[in-house]
């Protein structure tokens, strides 16, 4: 079943290769002018000489990413608990919990 499974990849990959040369070979190129790359905003021409992001809440972006995601994978998990070694969810959890540790500046 293995190799049915790798050879059925192997083959969709390619395909999918395959398509994707093709088809960036018919698309027609579209024609860059002026007017057309500027920066606009709402139909306005803009002039920017910098653009201004805000990113202070990107600690609360990756926190959430840290904290929720493994939760999500162990309630999955914890679905086929019979396949799945107790131990090796206790070893996983202990590395979220050392990540948010260095995250949090080891509190």
């Amino acid at each position: 079943m293995l190799i049915e499974s790798l050879i059925a990849f192997v083959l969709i990959l390619i395909i999918s290769a395959v398509i994707y040369l093709v088809t960036k070979q018919l698309v027609p190129k579209p024609t860059l002018s002026e007017e057309k790359s500027s920066m606009y905003a709402c139909g306005e021409k803009v002039v920017s000489k910098r653009l201004l992001v805000n990113v202070s809440l990107y600690k609360y972006l990756i926190f959430f990413v840290i904290i929720d995601s493994p939760a999500l994978i162990l309630a999955f998990a914890a679905i086929a608990l019979e396949l799945i070694n107790p131990f090796t969810l206790l070893i996983y959890l202990g590395i979220i919990l050392a990540a948010d540790m260095l995250l949090l500046g080891g509190l």
